[in-house]
């Protein structure tokens, strides 16, 4: 970097950024619970559809039993070939012979369209439906299906079929980093013909769907929600129930079987040999040294599951070679500090069946450490197993405490529906001193607080009974079922109490969304002869001292920032990169650099693990990297008017690389005819909509910002609000320099209208012209006459329906997916309203933001660092590394690339993407000036000079703060020499 370009450097350090601060909501959920590792015995009270709700149907499947509940299980059995179809919708459709070993035709299905078939059912009642399917090559998520009979869906549940792909290590060893270290190994699909039950793939019902059919003639139709799959065969039929271990062991004894004698065989949970999910790939366990195979220095990998392995429907396999067929025991060297008063259970199959019916409710509970779990404790089970290769599988599933988790999920939503109610009288906000009367005014509203409040009173009992004694896990619902109760003694204190009923029926959601999740890590599995005694686990207190002694010396010598290998520069061609989000994305990337890029290119690259607010002392300091990640929008420009960033366009591939995004997301890199970053991800606004809350309003989407209006006074007098916010949430660390950006929402209305943010090549700022002052007034109005709030939690209120629709990042869609279990199913998205053009179409234009990769100026060897920056970029490594994080941290952290093509491929539902690619068409990017800095700040402070003090009028307001904006722009251009 020049001398003149330190200065200018170190005097926009002095001259100071502003910082936007991330706020984030952190929910503790923390539950106490029995050290026992014996099953707790009883059966559950809460039989399917034991409680009846005052609320009306809601077409689940609990109200499907309901209305067949006289019906009984049919003993016809019902075979189709896939291939005998009676008609297909949609494209993607094909018969194949002899399909992967598979003889006989079976049916290629897409990701959309749907298959048809006709049976023909002798005998009415119950059926089972069991799938036999081939995953094929997709976008490496689960598939989904909806299934429909005589073209409705049975019930909501049916919705949402999934059918699981075949997971395993790439590599059947481990490999390890140039410091010792043993990389986690990648997971790559190794489909295989599996055969599904149709079943709650959220794990609230541990029996697969039952399907009543009338006897007659019936249409079954499979539609396609996401990935495409093969289908050999549906069948209708009872599944057969596992017997009770007493019969079990009559069978045992009946066929001849013996125990075993002097056999121990040890499996490495981490040696799986399939799991359901990429996520659940072995593990480092560091904070122990009872763990096989251990070591204090270097990182190795030596168990499974953990937090990753939580959700109901995951399950792994492990492939035990015995000596000879009969009986065994089984344990497991397992830990289970993860969920207090509640515990985790697994359904243990072997070689594809339950044994046993005590085999689909195997507890794990709450104990500090790893353990032996022996399955069946002080009195262990005995297992049949064949000589030669067996097959393990252990399945999450909630077990004895489904029908609870459902209860409350139920209780949830009609607490919810209730609030909704409440509120389009009292408003969020309701005068304390005011006599509502609300119990006369809101139609069931005591009857449902009395019966919801023994509800919970109910679940929270069993729950204690389940456990072993009193817990956090049933504190939360105690205090529901107390304040319902006071409610209903009391129905004039409801509104004052109102914002308090919120927070605890928000709270349930958090319980609701905490209590699925069941984790379990694994060391090793243990197979046994009955007589056999297992290895002791556990850590004694002079093996805890040397590792924890071991482990404090070593971190002097160990460098944590430092990523995967260590290149050797006297060798190679070697940059380095720096990378500011967590350690799971650097060390995903840095195995991808290790597999794929240095192999290919011969360039070494040392990445670094840094918080990015270290990039500009470092820069100045002349010991920055060569090429830094995940930039926001405004600093690479920033840094090329000081001579700190490296001007891409220079590089002759340049134009060919460019095509991969969109024009809208190099706008911001670009400045003064060169483009100083490469983007990484790109994010912009979508229409979030409660669709239940709109039919109950009698509401449709709105298509334009005249639609919005009319909405707006539906939603007013309902007391429900319209979610716009004011202020961008920061989810990163800020960064010196980083700026608040101009207002999404105002920069829609402003760009649908023809406006623009600057004029004249950059040299002014447009704010100040007629369409920008317009826009303005537009915009404050909404917030001054519709009276809509401008900080709010979106996913929360729109979680209970208090915010039924609102405009917001499209990557909320990943937040809601994992947040809001309860209301799958009862919300969308949809591209923004738009401004009617005279020509009749919708003008849906909107800014976009996001991330960047950066080359410094000074770095060292530009042409290596630019194979990187094109590396990283590509369509295959994007789609890799998208892929990768969903698969390490599930659909909450699905990314958002840049790249057309690899967005494309990443595994949205297909309705979604679709709403997703229309409003992509009207992304559009704002330029980064001199002083542009302060659009974003200023643009705020006229909005709250309007909004919050309302003294002055927006016309004034914008043209006042427009000309700070003109000025710092002038002094900008003059201070780096440019034009004026």
């Amino acid at each position: 970097m020049t001398l003149k370009g330190r200065k200018r450097l170190k005097k926009w350090v002095t001259t100071g950024a502003c910082i936007v601060v991330a706020v984030g909501l952190l929910v503790v959920w923390s539950q106490t619970g029995d050290d026992s590792t014996v099953a707790a015995g009883g059966q559950s009270a809460f039989a399917e559809g034991s409680w009846s709700t005052q609320q009306q149907s809601r077409g689940d499947y609990a109200d499907y039993l309901a209305q067949n509940a006289s019906a009984d299980f049919a003993d016809q059995e019902i075979i189709m070939d896939a291939s005998n179809y009676a008609k297909t919708d949609g494209d993607g459709f094909e018969k194949i012979d002899n399909y992967e070993g598979q003889s006989g035709t079976s049916l290629k299905t897409g990701e959309q369209g749907s298959v048809e078939w006709d049976i023909d059912v002798k005998q009415a009642g119950f059926y089972n439906i069991g799938v036999q399917y081939f995953p094929i090559a997709g976008k490496s998520s689960s598939i989904e299906r909806s299934l429909m009979i005589d073209g409705a869906v049975p019930f909501t549940e049916a919705s949402y079929l999934q059918f699981d792909r075949v997971w395993d290590n790439e590599l059947d060893h481990i490999k390890q980093d140039n410091q010792g270290n043993d990389l986690r190994p990648q997971q790559v699909e190794k489909p295989e013909w599996r055969e599904a039950m149709l079943e709650d793939s959220d794990g609230y019902y541990a029996d697969p769907f039952k399907f009543y059919l009338s006897a007659g003639r019936h249409t079954l139709t499979f539609v396609s929600q996401r990935e495409p799959m093969v289908i050999h065969q549906v069948k209708l039929y009872q599944q057969k129930q596992p017997v009770a271990y007493a019969d079990a062991l009559k069978q045992y004894e009946q066929d001849g079987l013996k125990k075993t004698d002097g056999q121990l065989i040890t499996v490495q949970g981490e040696a799986a040999s399939a799991k359901s999910s990429p996520t659940l790939y072995p593990q480092t366990e560091r904070s122990t040294g009872s763990v096989t195979p251990y070591s204090p220095k270097l990182i190795r990998v030596n168990t499974i599951g953990g937090n990753n392995w939580r959700l109901p429907g995951q399950w792994i396999e492990w492939e035990v070679d015995v000596p000879e067929a009969g009986l065994y025991k089984i344990g497991m060297k397992s830990k289970q500090q993860f969920v207090r008063g509640l515990y985790s259970t697994r359904r243990l199959l072997i070689n594809g069946e339950v044994p046993f019916k005590e085999a689909e409710e195997i507890p794990f509970r709450y104990k500090n450490g790893y353990r032996i779990d022996v399955m069946g404790g002080d009195e262990p089970y005995l297992f049949k197993l064949e000589k030669g290769k067996n097959i393990i599988r252990m399945e999450d599933t909630l077990g004895e405490f489904a029908p609870l988790i459902r209860e409350v999920k139920e209780s949830l939503y009609n607490l919810n529906a209730m609030y909704r109610k409440i509120i389009m009288i009292t408003g969020a906000s309701p005068d304390k001193y005011r006599d509502y009367r609300l119990d006369k005014q809101v139609p069931k509203m005591l009857e449902t607080f009395k019966s919801e409040s023994e509800r919970l009173t109910a679940v929270s009992k069993e729950l204690k009974r389940l456990s072993g004694g009193s817990s956090d896990s049933e504190a939360l619902l105690k205090t529901m079922a107390m304040q319902l109760t006071e409610l209903v003694k009391d129905p004039d204190t409801i509104p004052r109490r109102l914002a308090s009923f919120k927070s605890n029926a928000g709270g349930l959601g958090t319980w609701l969304q905490k209590a699925i999740e069941m984790p379990l890590q694994i060391d090793e599995i243990y197979v046994a002869s009955p007589a056999k005694k297992f290895p002791k686990a556990g850590e004694g207190f002079f093996s805890k001292i040397k590792h924890e002694v071991a482990t404090f010396a070593y971190s002097f010598v160990i460098d944590y920032n430092q990523i995967g290998n260590d290149s050797d520069q006297k060798n190679q061609k070697t940059i380095t990169v720096w990378i500011g989000s967590g350690r799971d994305q650097a060390n995903t990337l840095k195995a991808m650099i290790d597999e794929t890029f240095t192999p290919e290119t011969g360039i070494n690259v040392n990445l670094k693990l840094v918080q990015m607010n270290t990039l500009l002392p470092a820069t100045l300091a002349g010991r920055g990297p060569d090429v830094a990640m995940q930039i926001s929008n405004d600093i690479p420009v920033n840094y090329a008017m000081r001579d700190a960033a490296a001007d891409l366009s220079h590089f002759a591939d340049y134009p060919e690389i460019a095509k991969r995004f969109r024009e809208s997301a190099l706008v911001p890199y670009t400045y003064e005819k060169g483009v100083y970053a490469l983007p990484e991800t790109q994010t912009f606004n979508m229409l979030f909509y409660r669709k239940d809350v709109l039919q109950e309003l009698g509401l449709e989407v709105p298509q334009t910002w005249d639609d919005v209006y009319k909405l707006l006074t539906v939603l007013s007098k309902n007391r429900m609000q319209f979610g716009m916010p004011i202020t961008v949430p920061q989810t990163s660390v800020p960064v010196p320099g980083q700026n608040i950006p101009p207002n999404s929402i105002f920069g829609s209305l402003l760009m649908q209208n023809g406006g623009q943010f600057y004029r004249n090549g950059g040299k002014e700022s447009d704010l100040d012209s007629k369409i920008g002052v317009e826009t303005f007034k537009t915009w404050t109005d909404l917030y001054s006459d519709y009276k809509l709030e401008r900080e709010f939690d979106f996913a929360n209120r729109f979680r209970t329906g208090e915010m039924p629709i609102g405009i917001v990042d499209y990557t909320t869609y990943n937040q809601l997916t994992v947040f809001a279990p309860e209301i799958r199913g009862m919300w969308g998205f949809a591209p923004i309203p738009g401004t009617k053009q005279p020509d009749g179409t919708i003008n849906r234009d909107t800014p976009s933001t996001g991330n960047g990769t950066l080359m410094m100026n000074d770095a060292k060897d530009k042409d290596s660092s630019w194979e990187f920056m094109k590396w990283w970029t590509s369509e295959e490594t994007q789609t890799n590394f998208g892929r990768e994080m969903e698969a390490l941290m599930g659909a909450s952290a699905r990314y958002p690339t840049a790249n057309i093509k690899a967005l494309d491929s990443l595994p949205w539902p297909v309705a979604d993407y679709q709403a997703l690619k229309a409003q992509f068409e009207y992304v559009k990017g704002i330029p980064e000036v001199p002083g542009g800095y302060f659009t974003g700040r200023h643009l705020q402070n006229a909005f709250l000079k309007v909004v919050v003090e309302n003294k002055t009028e927006a016309r004034e307001s914008i043209l006042d703060y427009t000309q700070y904006i003109q000025d710092e722009i002038k002094a900008k251009r003059k201070e780096f020499g440019l034009p004026e």
